[in-house]
């Protein structure tokens, strides 16, 4: 990215955060190798997951809820506001609590109602915090993410769960290589194709996840209404809103759900409203979207391949419409009250 005089000082702050964050992505990994067998042998146990974060931390759990589940463990992501209201039990499952900060609220009041388990486990991106010292946890490298809107802290959370998915005996060999060897393609074609929207709505099936942490950053940034819903929710009514005016950006990797993304892509075009399509899926562009490719991938390394992409996006769409993009003004980076 460009650093000069006119950027805003909020996104130089990003543009810093981003600058490290495969590296720190990977040195994450390397450091929770002996955390991430614990929380695997407490898996193996319960067969039972429970993750529970806010803001970017959740839509990371959401991200790497479908993948745990295809290794069979039974796993459900929730704001951790809602287990604070309306509780799922605890008993038998493996409960990760993840905050970037380690100090949010609703995380400090969960333990102090539960006093957490045996079977809790914390991910964070600050040793110090009330996080890490209350429960068994993993430290992401690198320290407290200082930009507004999370992009390394993203990156590195899912750094950890990386840890976790090989201490399980899954394949990370094409995770690795995603995080070692960045794809960095052109996005010019898509934040042209978004020029004239009001809002973005974000969609995936298997990658629901990835599109709601871009959702969050495109509405953290630009202050417009940007939200997101999973492929088939947006079929079931929601396309009435389509038009000129309202973006959708979808994500499609090399996985069964490919072709329901693919018949999304073609009926959202139909409405005229305009289509970014980040495609991992190896499958051919799609007439009438801009697609934005990968390298065919799915699962973790799809997600660190496309994400990088995804954040420049956010932060260029946010750029054309915001004097002082990056810089809150009814938010702070963390989040002490409820």
């Amino acid at each position: 990215m460009s650093l000069n005089e006119n950027r805003p000082a909020g996104l130089l702050a990003i543009d810093r955060e981003m600058a490290r964050q495969h590296a720190d992505a990977l040195a994450s990994f390397e450091a929770a190798q002996e955390m991430a067998g614990k929380a695997a042998a407490s898996l193996g146990k319960t067969g039972r997951m429970l993750l529970l974060g806010m803001g970017g931390s959740h839509a990371v759990n959401r991200a790497v809820e479908p993948l745990y589940r295809a290794l069979g463990i039974d796993a459900i992501a929730i704001p951790l506001s809602e287990q604070l209201g309306q509780p799922l039990p605890l008993e038998g499952r493996t409960v990760f609590v993840t905050s970037q900060s380690g100090e949010s609220a609703e995380v400090i009041r969960w333990f102090d109602e539960t006093g957490g388990t045996a079977d809790t486990f914390g991910l964070t991106l600050e040793g110090g915090s009330f996080l890490a010292r209350t429960a068994p946890s993993m430290i992401g490298v690198g320290g407290t993410e200082l930009a507004f809107a999370a992009t390394r802290s993203l990156m590195v959370t899912l750094g950890l769960h990386l840890a976790v998915f090989a201490a399980l005996g899954d394949d990370v060999s094409e995770a690795l290589a995603a995080l070692n060897n960045p794809e960095e393609p052109e996005i010019d074609a898509a934040l042209a194709a978004l020029g004239g929207v009001a809002t973005v709505v974000t969609s995936g099936r298997r990658l629901q996840g990835v599109a709601e942490v871009l959702a969050l950053g495109l509405t953290e940034l630009s202050r417009l209404p940007c939200f997101s819903l999973e492929g088939g929710q947006l079929r079931h009514g929601p396309m009435e809103m389509l038009g000129e005016h309202i973006g959708v950006v979808l994500f499609r990797d090399a996985h069964a759900t490919a072709d329901l993304v693919t018949a999304m892509a073609r009926s959202v075009a139909e409405t005229g409203a305009p289509v970014v399509l980040f495609d991992a899926s190896g499958q051919e562009a799609m007439a009438g979207a801009v697609t934005i490719s990968f390298k065919p991938a799915t699962g973790l390394a799809a997600i660190f391949a496309m994400l990088p992409a995804a954040q420049r996006l956010m932060i260029a769409f946010a750029n054309e419409r915001v004097d002082n993009a990056g810089t809150p003004v009814r938010s702070t980076k963390i989040t002490r009250s409820e």
